[in-house]
């Protein structure tokens, strides 16, 4: 039987190449156009958990008659700067503690004593633990925990009462906000926002300004610094990461502030400055539960009066 042979012209290799070439391209067009998807689901998600802690806020209030204060320590606003009298004595649980139960984690929140410091060994379990509501998923150098110690080149840091110099946190990207100035700046007066140090948080009434112009909280990149839900290990020090050598405050791990620069301003590299894993600007939660995003331009009066709970400067929400 005769069979009949089948023939083909292979491919040269200028053909394939030109192949390669127009799928390198289209791979070049698709994978910005898949990059912004994928961020856009992350702010989307982002959003929603501010929103989520925002909705907590308000029944914390409602239950509490206040909302919490951004850390628990009954030290008076300090006399001056780097006085004994001044600096934080614990025991610094952060106003993500007290949400808690607020945001389904009530088995959690029975866990904590709050009677003892953020660093003492018997929360060591506790304050380790990573929650998905406080985490940001465009923040490209998440770990689920981190290892922040003392450091005597943070003059503003106390003693560990513990005795202590090393502690293990869960990792947590959201962070409120102090006001206009550095959260572990003790020569001002006391700070102007709605969250500070304290032994009990503002009430709706005192925050004058209005809900919806008043900063609550916002996101924070890794890269920028440590922050966690859980609080401030008293004694603990916050490197800035873009600037080494440089420390904040153990404050600084759960409070941020909005001054004279906006947010992701290069060069301003402070443990407690305003960036945000978004680049562009920062999802903000507001006091009335809202979620805004902050662009980078925002003028820097309009971004400073936000960050107050009583200043009195008219802000429109066309400003923002």
């Amino acid at each position: 039987m005769r069979r009949t042979r089948c023939s083909g012209r292979a491919f040269t290799l200028i053909e394939l190449l030109v192949v390669i070439a127009i799928i390198a391209v289209l791979l070049g067009l698709l994978l910005p156009a898949v990059q912004k998807v994928r961020e856009a689901a992350s702010l989307m998600t982002c959003k929603n958990n501010l929103k989520q802690i925002g909705l907590a806020m308000h029944n914390y209030h409602d239950s509490q008659s206040g909302f919490p204060v951004g850390y628990y320590d009954p030290t008076p606003w300090p006399p001056g700067y780097q006085t004994p009298e001044g600096l934080d004595h614990g025991p610094g649980w952060g106003w993500g503690a007290f949400l808690l139960p607020y945001l389904e984690q009530g088995n959690l929140y029975n866990q904590i004593n709050f009677k003892v410091d953020v660093g003492d060994p018997s929360m060591a379990a506790v304050v380790s633990t990573p929650l998905k509501i406080f985490i940001c998923p465009s923040d490209p150098n998440y770990v689920s925990t981190f290892t922040i110690t003392s450091n005597s080149a943070a003059t503003n840091v106390g003693p560990s009462p513990t005795g202590l110099n090393s502690w293990v946190l869960a990792t947590g990207n959201y962070v409120a906000c102090n006001g206009n100035d550095g959260v572990d700046d003790f020569t001002t007066p006391p700070h102007t926002g709605a969250f500070l140090r304290a032994s009990k948080g503002f009430r709706v009434g005192d925050i004058t300004d209005g809900l919806s112009n008043t900063l609550f909280v916002c996101d924070r990149p890794s890269f920028l610094s440590y922050s966690s839900w859980v609080g401030c290990p008293t004694g603990a020090a916050n490197p800035f990461k873009l600037a080494p050598g440089n420390y904040g405050a153990e404050t600084t791990l759960v409070m941020c502030h909005a001054g004279e620069t906006g947010p992701n301003t290069p060069g301003v590299f402070d443990a407690d400055s305003t960036w945000s894993p978004h680049g562009i600007g920062v999802p903000y939660l507001f006091g009335d539960g809202s979620v805004h995003f902050i662009s980078n331009s925002i003028a820097i009066p309009t971004w400073m009066a936000l960050a107050t709970r009583s200043g009195g400067e008219p802000v429109g929400g066309a400003d923002f």
